[in-house]
């Protein structure tokens, strides 16, 4: 039967990579799957059904039950007509998964208003509008009453969360949903449905030079970066299992999982008046002294702090 069984789940970006795998397993934990995907190349160009037709097939093959969607979740009508496609097709919609993107990596001096757009837009309003969409679903259901398990599983990056050299719209997007997924637990509590994210090292397309050679371990044979490694904790998170987590920030990477600390209150000091800019460089430096440094941007070597 599976932890999932009976659940409806939308998956974004699962023609390819993690999503993909999120779908397979999803099916195989009994949930009904609808698998959304574009169809595009690594940066955004082109679009098939292809991708998501042969993995909505393939769960079929082995008995599941999967329908596919190629509509743009970054379009307004296009993630209202997702969330309406599971509800036609399974009669509700449970767990919404949102992990479509693509890169577009330049330097910061070198990057263009179109990729900075572009990537803004798949990942940070490709997350929202499904999720704005969905949300509505569950809120007309719990004011009629319904028993509402409603899960919400958002795709953020290491890069987010940190920072990476050559790669400032894609995490400025991913920091975004991480800011969307706490605001959304905080908002969504009232209706059943919980909302977390993750973090996500897997070998992609996006990501397939940086991880090239992190390949299975010989002595065991696991392959720690493949993209199926990551589908184990978000179909626990769109389980019925996962109510009482919310709001949180999960990275996981080979059979490593972790949970994210974000930014939180530090240290203070209060001269008790309008601060003078003179006195600031002496007080700001014994401050930033008991302070814990901050993690590097990745592609950099430790700042200090």
């Amino acid at each position: 039967m599976g932890i999932c069984a009976g659940r409806v789940v939308v998956v974004t970006g699962a023609g390819r990579g993690i999503g993909r795998e999120h779908a397979l397993e999803f099916a195989r934990q009994g949930a009904r799957v609808v698998v959304n995907d574009l169809g595009t190349g690594p940066g955004g160009d082109g679009g098939s059904p292809g991708p998501a037709l042969a993995v909505a097939e393939e769960i079929r093959g082995f008995g599941g039950q999967a329908v596919a969607s190629n509509d743009d979740v970054a379009d307004w009508d296009g993630a209202a007509r997702l969330v309406k496609t599971a509800v036609s097709a399974y009669g509700r919609l449970d767990v919404l998964v949102n992990n479509a993107g693509f890169v577009r990596d330049r330097m910061l001096v070198s990057m263009t208003e179109q990729d900075w757009d572009d990537v803004v837009r798949v990942h940070l309003k490709g997350h929202f509008a499904p999720l704005r969409h969905a949300a509505a679903y569950w809120r007309e259901r719990s004011k009629a009453g319904d028993r509402v398990s409603g899960r919400v599983i958002n795709t953020s990056s290491g890069a987010g969360l940190l920072g990476s050299v050559g790669q400032a719209n894609y995490a400025a997007a991913k920091a975004g949903i991480a800011a969307l997924t706490q605001v959304a637990a905080a908002e969504l509590g009232r209706y059943g449905v919980t909302v977390n994210a993750i973090a996500p090292a897997a070998r992609t397309r996006m990501t397939e030079e940086v991880f090239a050679g992190a390949m299975a371990r010989p002595e065991s044979g696991f392959d720690a970066m493949h993209p199926a490694n990551v589908a184990p904790l978000v179909v626990w998170l769109g389980s019925a299992e996962s109510g009482h987590v919310t709001g949180r920030m999960f990275e996981v990477e080979g059979g490593v999982v972790s949970v994210a600390t974000g930014w939180r209150h530090g240290p203070a000091v209060d001269c008790g008046a309008r601060w003078s800019p003179a006195d600031l460089g002496p007080a700001l430096t014994a401050l930033l002294s008991s302070a814990p440094p901050p993690e590097p941007v990745y592609g950099t070597s430790p700042q200090p702090g």
